[in-house]
């Protein structure tokens, strides 16, 4: 396994992966920005600091998170809730069929192990509010703000 620090506007973000694909990226406290990245990890690394560079809207780069089946069957899901846009856990539990499993699919969420690319941050209460979110609401707000920024036009 190959790890990367790069610096984001929301912190210290940690990329993990093999030529598996990458399996891990998560914000962390701690951690030297890394000066060189091993050429597995360098795709996601271009495509993150695009992302927030607004000049990227999805991510292409190969996946490889490890988890249950439900897991990498709500985290699936998630990877077709299109750019600036949301959906409630409910709508979320829906898709995947159960209705009744919507604290399960939120648990799911909750563990996604891939922090942007799969767009856990999209998923938001049935009321418009933001909810549960690993890396705090602030940062939940940031990532939903940048995706979908409020355009004000002049009144003058």
């Amino acid at each position: 396994m190959e790890t990367a620090y790069i610096k984001t506007p929301l912190g210290i973000a940690k990329i993990v992966g093999d030529e598996n694909g990458i399996s891990n990226i998560s914000i962390v406290n701690e951690g030297d920005i890394s000066l060189i990245i091993s050429t597995i990890l360098q795709e996601a690394v271009s495509q993150l600091n695009e992302y927030f560079e607004g000049k990227r809207t999805d991510f292409t780069f190969k996946l490889n998170p490890s988890g249950t089946e439900f897991q990498q069957k709500v985290w699936k899901e998630l990877l077709e809730i299109p750019f600036g846009k949301t959906m409630s856990y409910l709508e979320l539990s829906k898709k995947l069929g159960d209705v009744k499993a919507i604290r399960a699919v939120a648990s799911a969420n909750g563990k996604n192990p891939l922090w942007i690319v799969v767009p856990c941050h999209r998923v938001i209460g049935t009321d418009g509010s933001l909810t549960g979110y690993a890396g705090g609401l602030w940062c939940k707000k940031w990532l939903l703000e940048h995706e979908n920024p409020t355009n004000q036009g002049s009144l003058f």
